[in-house]
């Protein structure tokens, strides 16, 4: 501990030499001062050595006046006491900043979105949100930067209305954030379906496609929302709009689509479907469906074929494993060994297999999460294909 604040201490007291040698060239300093300096460094410093750290961060604190030329150093050392853990000693530092009369009004608001940042790391979400919007409010060039720790604040509290009036700030320069407005909107039609509010979850969902017509959760949500009040064509229209906003999300339609096709008689169509979505973008989810399509309707040798084809092509782990079986199926040989012992390699290698994972810090999971527990981005994370 004693060696971690020593290094602390470095940057502190180079500074605070600094500040001594120069007042001493203006003339401003007196043997008395640099007497009185050296004695407050040495107390200092006989703390650490003592694993005194909270009274040594005092003195140092103490010796380094603030003035325009020392809050750079002031908010430095702050911000390294955040970074470690050390969110107490942080606050009061930044605290100490903002009491001073003399800040002007820019070094205040860096002060005052620092504090704000602290407090969001201890988890003090209210006092940091009352930061965050004053410093929103006071400085147009930290505006940016506190909209954006107010949107991870209302995110965490799953404060969705306010969410969405904050991300809507930030569009003309992060039109990224078009993404999250419609996921906000999404979240509240779910909020609005478990308090059987239909009506209001369909124009929250409509709300999210108007702000962005590419967000496939909000297709996702409609169609399931259409035919749970069995309105089945009109789910069925929701879940083909999938394919054209991103078909990457393809694979999260499929069962619902089969389920629509099927209750409105068109089996044939939903098999159309499929072989036109794989001609545009071959997946192996869509391939894997229209092979059991093909294996209900032509048999267990017309989709080996079929599966068969699609591997040369477009070769994935799923589709293996798919194929091993038919090939049991349709071999005479059923007591084939090697085919049962690549059948049960394979298996274990689909079973530790992630089915999603995130493109921008490489989250994996089993299940889609629409907002990366990782990295906190929204639509970052895609299915292993």
């Amino acid at each position: 501990m004693v060696t971690s604040f020593l290094l602390l201490l470095l940057p502190l007291a180079a500074a605070s030499g600094w500040l001594a040698a120069k007042r001493t060239t203006e003339g401003n300093s007196t043997t008395l001062d640099r007497d009185r300096f050296t004695q407050d460094y040495l107390i200092g410093l006989s703390y650490l050595l003592n694993e005194q750290p909270d009274k040594a961060v005092d003195t140092f604190i103490k010796m380094l006046e603030v003035d325009n030329e020392t809050v750079e150093t002031h908010l430095a050392l702050g911000a390294l006491f955040r970074r470690r853990g050390e969110v107490d000693r942080a606050i009061r530092i930044h605290q100490n900043l903002i009491a001073r009369p003399t800040l002007q009004p820019r070094q205040r608001s860096e002060a005052l979105l620092a504090l704000g940042q602290d407090y969001l790391k201890a988890g003090v979400l209210d006092r940091a949100e009352r930061l965050f919007l004053e410093v929103s409010d006071a400085n147009a060039d930290y505006k940016i930067t506190a909209l954006i720790y107010l949107l991870d604040i209302y995110q965490q509290q799953k404060q969705w209305s306010p969410a969405i009036e904050t991300a809507k700030k930030l569009i003309a320069s992060h039109p990224e954030m078009k993404i999250n407005v419609a996921h906000y909107y999404c979240e509240m039609a779910q909020d609005a379906q478990k308090k059987k509010q239909f009506e209001q979850a369909v124009e929250y969902l409509q709300l999210a496609l108007t702000v962005n017509p590419n967000c496939v959760r909000a297709n996702l949500l409609l169609g399931a929302f259409e035919v749970a009040q069995g309105n089945i064509a009109a789910g069925l229209t929701a879940y083909q709009q999938v394919k054209n906003q991103d078909a990457d999300y393809l694979s999260e339609a499929i069962t619902p689509l089969v389920i629509c096709y099927e209750q409105l008689d068109q089996a044939d169509e939903i098999m159309t479907y499929f072989a036109n979505c794989v001609q545009e973008k071959p997946q192996s989810a869509v391939i894997l469906a229209l092979t059991d399509l093909t294996y209900n309707k032509l048999g267990a040798a017309a989709a080996h074929d079929f599966l068969a084809k699609q591997q040369r092509k477009n070769p994935s782990i799923a589709g293996l494993a798919k194929l091993i079986n038919l090939q049991l199926e349709c071999s005479e040989q059923q007591g084939n060994a090697d085919l049962f012992l690549l059948q049960d390699t394979v298996n274990k290698l689909l079973k530790n297999k992630p089915n999603y994972h995130c493109e921008h810090c490489g989250f994996t999971s089993k299940v889609l999460h629409w907002l990366c527990p990782g990295c906190k981005r929204w639509e970052s994370v895609r299915g292993v294909h």
